[in-house]
């Protein structure tokens, strides 16, 4: 009776089998693949450098003078949305220079003239590769221009700047850039000396720090 019965299930156990195709699929073992995750470009950032910053005052009058160039100091701050737009805010500063003027082409007398300047900033940008982007600045911009008679300073020219530039990222962190912007390109008022045709502009290097 216990050879029937086993003999019974071996039957029955081949007839699975068969009626399974007799094969047993093998069990794969379940593979988790890691997921990517990808860093954010959006952030607050800083940073600081150098703007050679040429100035032209030249008066409605018969008084001019030659243009000059500033050693200027540059910070600034942004908050980065994405790859492609930013906002940013920039401040210039630096030392005085001694200019002469000329009238009627003769050389009539010094002035100690120094600038102070700013910019607000819309900032588009486009990466052309994973570490290079160019850029534009497009904002709002001032220049506290102190080039009075007995020093006598003339307030602020203030007006729409623009700029362009490109930056090249070492790592997550920290960039270097160089750009151009134009502060200011209007006429001023010199109050009692008439006005003045005045144009400002600078060319920056320096480097910023992503947080």
């Amino acid at each position: 009776m216990k050879k029937f019965n086993l003999s019974l299930v071996a039957v029955l156990a081949m007839s699975t089998f068969a009626i399974a195709g007799g094969d047993i699929a093998p069990v794969e073992p379940m593979v988790e693949t890691p997921m990517v995750v990808e860093q954010s470009s959006a952030g607050f950032y800083v940073g600081m450098g150098y703007g050679a910053l040429d100035a032209e005052v030249d008066p409605d009058n018969s008084w001019t003078r030659e243009s000059d160039t500033y050693d200027e100091f540059l910070l600034l701050a942004g908050y980065k949305f994405n790859e492609y737009v930013a906002v940013e805010g920039r401040y210039w500063f630096g030392d005085e220079n001694t200019v002469d003027f000329y009238r009627n082409g003769v050389i009539a007398g010094t002035q100690d003239i120094s600038f102070d300047s700013w910019g607000l900033y819309v900032k588009p940008m486009y990466p052309v590769t994973d570490s290079i982007n160019v850029y534009a600045l497009l904002g709002y911009g001032a220049v506290s221009l102190d080039y009075g008679y007995d020093d006598t300073d003339f307030g602020d020219n203030d007006g729409f700047s623009w700029g362009a530039g490109a930056d090249y990222s070492i790592n997550e962190n920290f960039a270097v850039f160089v750009d151009y912007v134009s502060l200011y390109d209007d006429d001023h008022n010199l109050g009692t000396y008439g006005s003045a045709d005045v144009t400002v502009e600078t060319v920056n290097v320096g480097v910023t720090y992503k947080f």
